[in-house]
């Protein structure tokens, strides 16, 4: 085994198969000093469960509790390890540095890797929280995930991105070329509305605080959020009108039965509805990429980019602990505001009709959603020596 080598990105389609373990520490660390920078969080949480962990907006949660409310953390994902030559994930780097960020700062946390679908990973998360904490005050489930196991039949569904109704063409960017043409997707059929709602939806995130709140593990007060996302019309037919926007109804259905069930606690359940960022699960997300391109050149030109760390900061800081949620007539917390002002939305629509092959790098940042997709991934992060060699057996030590 030779866990020493040099690490550089290889990528397939939307996704990139290699990650750099120094890199995903400096991305971390980079987060971390967003949140210090902007000092404490008045009324944050003590006691936090992440759901989804280890990467995008779980991984920035877990950063802005603990490093702007000084928190304890329990992180929940499934990410591998190194094995023989071959590095381990983004996520379990990130999850490694993460740990030891927090112990060098004298805080609490602890990973589980495993099946976070599965009632096993729920008694096991649940068994720690009463040994080490006592009661949570704080539940975020960020999962993403293209399959679920579901934990009591052992039926395997899996989630597909498609229109409802009938097949829907647009632009779409291939960010391997460059290129902007087309994209045509089939519309759903048989049960792919009801198989990407078993995975996407709301359930698994009503069962883990239903376990919670059997075992008394959920303290008083208690809020718990999950994400999601809107978008502008554009997008629409594949992801608000299309099967992932049901999975996405059936959360904010969830959302109102958990309100119910936590209201005896004085709890509360939010749907946060995120900015469109470059994130694992957006990059595949066909006509997502052009859109996120477009929205960036315009967003960073008026001063108002935010990638996913300043938008967990502000969803804590801000709405979650400010006492002033700003709930929309849906009863949704909306951290996606500056993204849809009307300003904003005016100008990336005036471009989406404009932009092409020709034009595109004039029109839109696509260095910028290039940066940001290979630094989900631990590259191209500024003081970090890409052409050594790196150790790629690192341990998550609460794993180890």
């Amino acid at each position: 085994m030779n866990a020493v080598m040099i690490v550089v990105p290889k990528i397939r389609g939307f996704i990139c198969t290699t990650a750099h373990p120094e890199g995903c520490a400096k991305h971390v660390a980079e987060q971390i000093a967003v949140v210090k920078k902007r000092g404490l969080i008045a009324g944050a949480p003590k006691k936090v469960l992440v759901i989804g962990s280890s990467t995008g907006y779980g991984l920035s949660s877990r950063i802005a509790a603990a490093f702007g409310g000084n928190a304890a953390t329990i992180g929940v994902f499934f990410e591998k390890p190194s094995e023989a030559d071959r590095c381990g994930t983004a996520g379990w780097y990130n999850s490694a540095a993460f740990e030891r960020e927090a112990s060098a700062a004298g805080l609490y946390a602890r990973s589980f890797n495993g099946d976070a679908f599965s009632s096993a990973m729920k008694a096991e998360v649940i068994a720690a929280i009463k040994a080490d904490l006592g009661q949570v005050d704080c539940v975020i489930y960020s999962l993403a995930s293209p399959r679920r196991t579901h934990p009591t039949t052992g039926e395997v569904f899996k989630s597909v991105l498609k229109p409802i109704g009938q097949s829907f063409t647009n632009k779409n960017l291939n960010t391997t070329t460059g290129v902007v043409d087309e994209v045509t997707l089939p519309a759903a059929e048989g049960d792919d509305i009801a198989q990407t709602v078993a995975v996407m939806g709301g359930e698994d995130w009503e069962f883990w605080i239903d376990d919670l709140l059997a075992a008394g593990v959920i303290a008083p007060g208690t809020q718990t959020v999950a994400y999601s996302y809107i978008g502008p019309e554009v997008t629409w037919p594949i992801y608000k009108n299309g099967t992932i926007g049901r999975a996405k109804e059936d959360l904010e259905r969830v959302q109102k039965a958990l309100d119910e069930k936590l209201a005896p606690l004085g709890g509360k359940a939010w749907v946060s509805v995120n900015k469109a960022l470059v994130t694992q699960a957006s990059s595949a997300i066909p006509v997502v990429p052009l859109y996120i391109s477009l929205l960036y050149k315009v967003m960073k030109a008026d001063g108002t980019h935010e990638d996913t760390i300043e938008q967990m900061d502000r969803l804590f800081r801000d709405r979650l602990y400010s006492g002033n949620p700003q709930p929309d007539e849906a009863g949704r917390i909306r951290i996606d505001d500056w993204e849809m002002n009307p300003s904003v939305q005016a100008l990336v629509g005036e471009r989406w009709q404009q932009v092409n092959t020709e034009n595109f790098l004039s029109m839109a940042d696509f260095a910028g959603y290039q940066s940001s997709f290979l630094r989900l991934f631990g590259f191209g992060l500024d003081g970090v020596d890409y052409e050594a060699d790196t150790n790629t057996a690192v341990s998550v030590p609460s794993l180890a």
